[in-house]
């Protein structure tokens, strides 16, 4: 099994995602493809990634559906 991305978005929501699926017991691995200062002229910024093990997703499901409803 391998990595399922259960968000993308801005950095401070995934932040706060990953704070509460961790709350609960499982393990979480973000990307972020910001560079900072490789075009200082230009101010954009990516989506930030949120992902879980496959085989976690139903323990964070419930979780996952809450944070959505709320944003």
């Amino acid at each position: 099994m391998g990595l399922i991305k259960i968000f993308s978005g801005n950095e401070i929501l995934a932040l706060s995602l990953q704070q509460k699926i961790e709350a609960i017991g499982v393990a979480t691995v973000i990307r972020n493809n910001n560079q900072a200062n490789v075009i200082p002229s230009v101010q954009t910024q990516k989506a930030v990634e949120l992902f879980i093990q496959e085989i976690d997703f139903g323990k964070a499901n419930p979780v996952i559906e809450e944070f959505r409803l709320s944003i």
